[in-house]
């Protein structure tokens, strides 16, 4: 599966994917934020609802292997609503430091409410920011998470350099998202997305549109094998990924040696 917004780059055309629609690559950041915007209170709900509360195994499996301990510096990127934040901030202790960072303000917002109504403070950050152009020095984390967040980057490429620079030597990146299933799950996996989701967006979140959007950015995002050469070519070392539910869900991880 290759990755449409490179090929439109390459060819000059200034154009990338938002679901199965060709976008000027300007709009595109301008679209995912208005579904974000749209999606932000509702959020963690839908996910609940959406993979029948799996997401929390899915994502319990990467945080259990994600090898953060006291006193890491954490960079958990496209945090949203922060469910990963918090553990984290109790992984690295009152010595370790998080930052909650994603480039929509209302996600922010809400994770932020979230976590500080449950007094997770004083070891986290909150930073609105770009996956493509990071605002932090090099050489800076010892650990950086994107979970369920690097499909919806116009430019993966550059979101990977980006996190390959501000990672220290030594560092690991861990990339959870959705992914290309087995062949035997495919009918049925298909048949949910673009029946079922968008239905459940509609009755939930009053918005159809947004979770037919995140059906289809599923279905442009690369595959796993893609993903991991890109984050090879990004200068991770080690790479491999492991499989969840099928592969409907692949847990990547890379190191900056």
């Amino acid at each position: 599966m290759t990755d449409k917004h490179t090929a439109s780059n390459k060819a000059g055309d200034g154009t990338t994917h938002f679901g199965y629609e060709e976008v000027d690559v300007k709009d595109k950041v301008r679209r995912v934020a208005g579904v974000f915007d749209s999606v932000a209170k509702s959020y963690d709900i839908m996910n609940d609802v959406m993979s029948m509360g799996v997401h929390r195994i899915w994502k319990k499996v990467a945080l259990d292997t994600s090898g953060v301990r006291p006193a890491h510096k954490v960079l958990d990127l496209a945090s949203g609503t922060g469910d990963l934040a918090a553990r984290f901030s109790k992984m690295v202790g009152p010595k370790g430091t998080v930052v909650a960072s994603d480039i929509n303000a209302n996600m922010l917002k809400v994770g932020r409410e979230r976590l500080t109504d449950r007094g997770i403070v004083g070891n986290i950050e909150y930073v609105q920011a770009n996956a493509e152009a990071l605002p932090f020095p090099d050489n800076h984390f010892n650990f950086a998470s994107i979970a369920f967040g690097l499909r919806n980057v116009t430019h993966k490429e550059a979101a990977l350099a980006s996190l390959y620079r501000v990672l220290k030597p030594g560092g690991r990146l861990m990339v959870l998202e959705f992914s290309k299933p087995m062949d035997a799950l495919k009918p049925i996996y298909d048949a949910y997305s673009f029946k079922l989701l968008p239905l459940m967006g509609k009755l939930i979140a009053n918005d159809e549109d947004s979770y037919r959007y995140l059906a289809e950015s599923i279905r442009m995002h690369p595959d796993q094998q893609t993903l991991k050469e890109m984050m090879e070519g990004a200068g991770f070392e080690r790479c491999e990924f492991m499989n969840m539910s099928g592969g409907i869900v692949a847990l990547h991880k890379g190191y900056k040696l």
